[in-house]
């Protein structure tokens, strides 16, 4: 069957699953899920015959939307805070999992900037982070303790006074989307400027090694939780300009409901970040290489297979017949 008879065929069916996506309470959650069963299989179809098609994007999405409303409807996971991180969040993680991709590849674009910008220029390190912190920064290297400024305070004042701040870093990028994205576009511009300027300072300085032992410690999980706040700010941005099916405020609605979902997400990784900044980076300086390397790459880790892997492991195990795309 040639596609656009297979759509014309289908038409109906899929607007009788937006609408009842879109009501507030579903009378009888076992007809969706019947009809869901027919849309598993207009899926399985559009996988097989239609592989590079947008129609496979959009069943898959409708897909993932439907099976959370069923869920949503029968409440099937006892423990709603185990469903929302295990269930809910993974599957609208893939959902809108290019929104990940453009946050991750502009903020990496921002760092490279920043590295080249601070290569270029002997000013623009000052100008970026400030002429106290550079000429602070410089006598701790003196004094053979680079990150020496990450460790004055208590533990847990540090902890406190860090985590809210990364946590308003986060909020505001998200929220920044409400600007189609621009705002979002900065929050992450200023921070990957900075971050490519920071670490190309240390580099000059002869002590990359040494800071990255510190820094990281804490700034792996922190600094990935920052972009997955922007991809959900690009996601607000993005059903503001772009509304689809939708009406410009259903949409809006339902971008701001996913978007907060996923950067509520980000939450108990910020602040396992400000843990460990606050009571673990500042005895990196007499802290083995390996312990180190074991605790950034283990939170690297963690926090890549949550937001990078595990979505597509649990599409897969939500949609039958589901490929990886």
């Amino acid at each position: 069957m040639r596609e656009i008879a297979f759509i014309r065929q289908n038409k109906e069916k899929w607007l009788e699953f937006e609408r009842a996506i879109e009501q507030k309470k579903i009378d009888n959650p076992d007809d969706l899920s019947n009809l869901y069963m027919h849309l598993i299989n207009d899926l399985a179809y559009a996988q097989t015959y239609y592989k590079k098609s947008k129609l496979v994007t959009y069943l898959n999405n409708l897909a993932v939307r439907v099976y959370q409303k069923i869920y949503q409807t029968k409440r099937e996971e006892s423990n709603v805070f185990v469903h929302f991180f295990k269930v809910e969040v993974p599957l609208l993680l893939y959902q809108y999992k290019r929104y990940i991709l453009y946050s991750f590849s502009f903020f990496l674009i921002a760092v490279l900037m920043g590295v080249v910008s601070a290569a270029n220029d002997d000013t623009f390190v000052r100008l970026i982070l400030g002429n106290s912190y550079v000429n602070e920064t410089l006598q701790n290297i003196e004094n053979g303790d680079p990150v020496a400024i990450y460790k004055s305070g208590s533990n847990w004042g540090s902890f406190i006074g860090i985590t809210f701040n990364n946590l308003r870093v986060g909020l505001m990028s998200f929220a920044y989307g409400v600007t189609g994205g621009i705002g979002t576009g900065y929050v992450l511009l200023q921070n990957g400027i900075m971050l490519g300027a920071f670490q190309y300072f240390f580099e000059q300085e002869g002590v990359l090694w040494k800071s990255a032992k510190g820094i990281w410690i804490h700034g792996a999980m922190e600094i990935f939780a920052i972009v997955i706040e922007g991809a959900a700010g690009f996601l607000l941005g993005a059903s503001i300009l772009f509304p689809k099916t939708f009406s410009r405020l259903n949409s809006f609605k339902r971008g701001m409901r996913d978007s907060i979902k996923i950067v509520i997400s980000t939450f108990p990784f910020t602040i396992a970040a400000g843990f460990l900044e606050g009571f673990v980076t500042r005895y990196s300086n007499i802290m083995p290489n390996y312990v180190a390397l074991f605790i950034i790459l283990g939170t690297l880790s963690l926090i890549s297979y949550y937001y990078l892997i595990y979505p597509f492991k649990v599409y897969k195990k939500t949609i039958p017949g589901s490929v990886k795309k």
